[in-house]
């Protein structure tokens, strides 16, 4: 029984328990473990327990100070750069800097993705945007298997998922259809404004926006009926949700306009670069690729402020938000360009197929459909 005024005392070893510890430490040979063997194995725990708290140091530097701080703090021995990725990435062995790019077969002309928790839709319009295609393709996102193909109108292009659901917009029918995630049955299709390509969910709400007719649709998710269509400038693109407000590029305008969900009300108006394309909101700013500049501009959220203008590849379309960087799709140079979110430094480029166009992050890859090679690359 130990005693509360004498533990040392009483956790000392008798002769007769030293004797039986050394005879566990022997080896099937007969040899007993040196002074030296147990030195060794000292340095290797201790030296486990030094890693492990520079880990913890530096998590708890980025939680008071933020990423930049854990990463300049943190050794460069643990992990190289774990702070620039999510948890899930580095479960998946996906934090060491390999181009490892796999390809899989979809339908004709793909162009855009979305993903749903588990698995990965991409959009079908056709060849060279003709929207001769009618279908989506619904994969598993751990090894790309198809699930299904779902017919969806007459040009499906953009996708938002609510939760539960996927909606497609139907640029060739001027609607949007919605279906159900688990198994992709029709739930309903819906009346936008004419060519909707994009959409977006705002947590309560489906919106799009509507290329031909220069405005932007508010559909309430629950049923599809239709909240509100507000003027976005012409020719209107991409779109994303904030937590408060909507953006939409204007391709034609060279703008993006800030509208706020809750009734549509515009907030301002905001010069980007030649053709803005797509929309991302990475936590804090906003990001636009600018087709016709080859560029990527950073505005700051709460007043539309320019952050700065990032070089990437030829024809840049869409973009998605990792969690650390941004991906661009660069249509004109069949790559996709990587940049750290806190500065905009590009820290690679890789190839994927002909004609990319959309981008969508699963949590741990990328996924980019290849419009021009029927095919959607995961990296």
């Amino acid at each position: 029984m130990v005693s509360s005024k004498n533990w040392r005392k009483d956790f000392r070893w008798t002769k007769g328990e030293e004797t039986a510890y050394v005879a566990a430490s022997r080896r099937p040979c007969g040899h007993t473990r040196t002074k030296g063997e147990f030195d060794a194995k000292t340095i290797a725990q201790r030296s486990w327990v030094a890693g492990g708290l520079r880990v913890i140091a530096a998590t708890l530097t980025m939680f008071f100070n933020g990423r930049g701080a854990a990463q300049q703090s943190a050794s460069e021995n643990v992990v190289a750069g774990v702070f620039t990725f999510n948890p899930l990435q580095v479960a998946l062995l996906q934090w060491y800097p390999a181009n490892l790019t796999t390809t899989f077969a979809v339908g004709v002309g793909p162009t855009r993705a979305a993903f749903d928790g588990a698995n990965v839709w991409v959009t079908n319009t056709g060849v060279d945007n003709s929207n001769s295609g009618s279908a989506v393709t619904k994969l598993r996102a751990n090894d790309g298997a198809v699930l299904g193909t779902f017919e969806t109108g007459e040009g499906p292009v953009g996708l938002a998922f609510d939760g539960a659901n996927m909606w497609v917009t139907d640029y060739a029918g001027n609607r949007v259809a919605k279906l159900r995630a688990s198994d992709g049955a029709a739930l309903g299709t819906f009346a936008v404004g004419s060519g909707p390509g994009w959409g977006i969910f705002d947590g309560a709400d489906i919106w799009t926006s509507n290329y031909l007719s220069n405005n932007a649709t508010k559909l309430r998710a629950s049923d599809g009926g239709v909240l509100g269509t507000f003027a976005v400038g012409p020719n209107p693109s991409g779109l994303a949700f904030d937590g408060a407000d909507i953006w939409v590029a204007s391709i034609a305008g060279g703008y993006v306009r800030e509208l706020r969900a809750s009734d549509g009300a515009a907030l301002g108006t905001f010069a980007v670069g030649s053709g803005p394309y797509d929309v991302a909101f990475d936590g804090v700013n906003i990001r636009v690729t600018n087709n016709f500049s080859d560029n990527v501009t950073k505005l700051r959220t709460s007043d539309g402020a320019p952050l700065g203008t990032f070089s990437v590849g030829r024809g840049p379309y869409g973009l998605a938000f990792d969690g650390a960087h941004i991906w661009v799709a660069n249509s004109g140079s069949n790559s996709v360009t990587k940049l750290r979110d806190r500065d905009g430094a590009t820290l690679g480029a890789f190839a994927v197929g002909s004609d990319p166009q959309g981008v969508a992050f699963d949590g741990a890859s990328i996924w980019v459909p290849n419009h021009n090679g029927n095919t959607v690359s995961k990296l």
